[in-house]
């Protein structure tokens, strides 16, 4: 029977019309899907904690402490565990508190890593006893850290302590050392915000640089190796930095200070004065945090180098840490810089 049409109909649209043959669901970006619109770094603060930086003398506004735990009363002699003498874990408190206590006085968030049990890599309960040093456990950029893996035996696990705090607090790992890739914290120092210059030698060897210049790249910042004075640990024990335009130097070599020359930093080679060598050496001086630009806090004890800070217009807030300085580090080791302000 032929249908029946009227004016105006059209057979084909009167049709239902096809499902779809396999409609996406919303994992698969269809309805309710929405997309990630931002980058990791504009994403910092947000999804993840707002920590970083790209200086070393922007103002300080966290840093990461260990509490001195138990660990410090080891039955080894101090120099199998990497110390000159076998510090007073009473003291050694005291100590941490009252350098915290000069950052919070300065509005500098204070984070604390407390050492769990079963780290030691002797497979014994307790965390290395160097984990008080902070400083040495990452490596902070703006767009999170690059974790350290410890050139020594004595101090492997750390990093697995150092690992659980930062993602406590939101900082992402962007690298993690492996094969046998070594890489400590202080062997990275940024001069500007575009370069980062990184010390090989004991500590960090060409793997780990290898790493930090990847890591670095990605967030389009230089990166530049430089071989470490016989004796030194750290690139930090070389150089460190009062202001973008000032520099505290210690075993400085000729390829530092012509880079730091090329900057435009003035150096002050505090080694080149004699009178300044038992207060490098023993008083640790040199092993300073800067807070701000030109505002610096250093080991109590050293008159002589707090004088030439002062008379280049440095603020100097003194703490004492001579317990510290029995386990072979100084303020700028036991503080890990978490943050500072853009």
């Amino acid at each position: 029977m032929t249908p029946i049409r009227t004016p105006g109909t059209d057979l084909r649209r009167a049709r239902p019309a096809p499902a779809p043959a396999d409609p996406a669901p919303s994992t698969l970006m269809g309805e309710g899907w929405r997309p990630r619109g931002l980058s990791h770094a504009q994403e910092m603060g947000t999804v993840w904690g707002d920590y970083g930086l790209s200086s070393e003398v922007a103002r300080l506004t966290a840093v990461l402490l260990t509490g001195p735990g138990d660990e410090l009363a080891y039955a080894e002699s101090p120099a199998a565990q990497l110390m000159y003498s076998r510090p007073d874990l009473g003291k050694m408190r005291d100590e941490a508190a009252g350098v915290a206590d000069a950052y919070a006085s300065r509005g500098v968030a204070v984070h604390w890593l407390l050492p769990r049990l079963g780290t030691r890599p002797d497979g014994q309960a307790g965390a290395p006893p160097n984990l008080v040093f902070a400083r040495d456990l990452a490596f902070m950029t703006p767009q999170g850290a690059v974790l350290a893996r410890m050139a020594s035996g004595q101090r492997a696990g750390e990093e697995r302590c150092a690992a659980a705090v930062l993602a406590g607090l939101g900082i992402p790992i962007l690298a993690t050392p492996t094969g046998t890739a070594t890489f400590e914290g202080p062997d990275a120092l940024w001069v500007r915000p575009d370069l980062v210059l990184v010390g090989v030698g004991r500590r960090t060897n060409e793997a780990g640089y290898r790493l930090v210049r990847r890591v670095l790249a990605d967030q389009g910042v230089r990166c530049a190796a430089l071989p470490m004075s016989p004796g030194v640990q750290h690139l930090l024990g070389m150089v460190n930095f009062i202001d973008t335009d000032l520099a505290a130097l210690r075993h400085p070599t000729p390829r530092l200070r012509r880079c730091l020359d090329g900057l435009g930093v003035k150096l002050l080679d505090l080694s080149a004065d004699p009178m300044l060598v038992s207060e490098l050496a023993a008083g640790r001086s040199h092993n300073f945090v800067t807070m701000a630009p030109r505002v610096v806090l250093m080991p109590a004890g050293n008159p002589r180098t707090r004088g030439v800070l002062e008379a280049e217009g440095v603020e100097v807030i003194e703490r004492a840490v001579s317990q510290y300085l029995c386990a072979a580090g100084g303020i700028g080791c036991l503080t890990g810089v978490l943050g500072r302000s853009a």
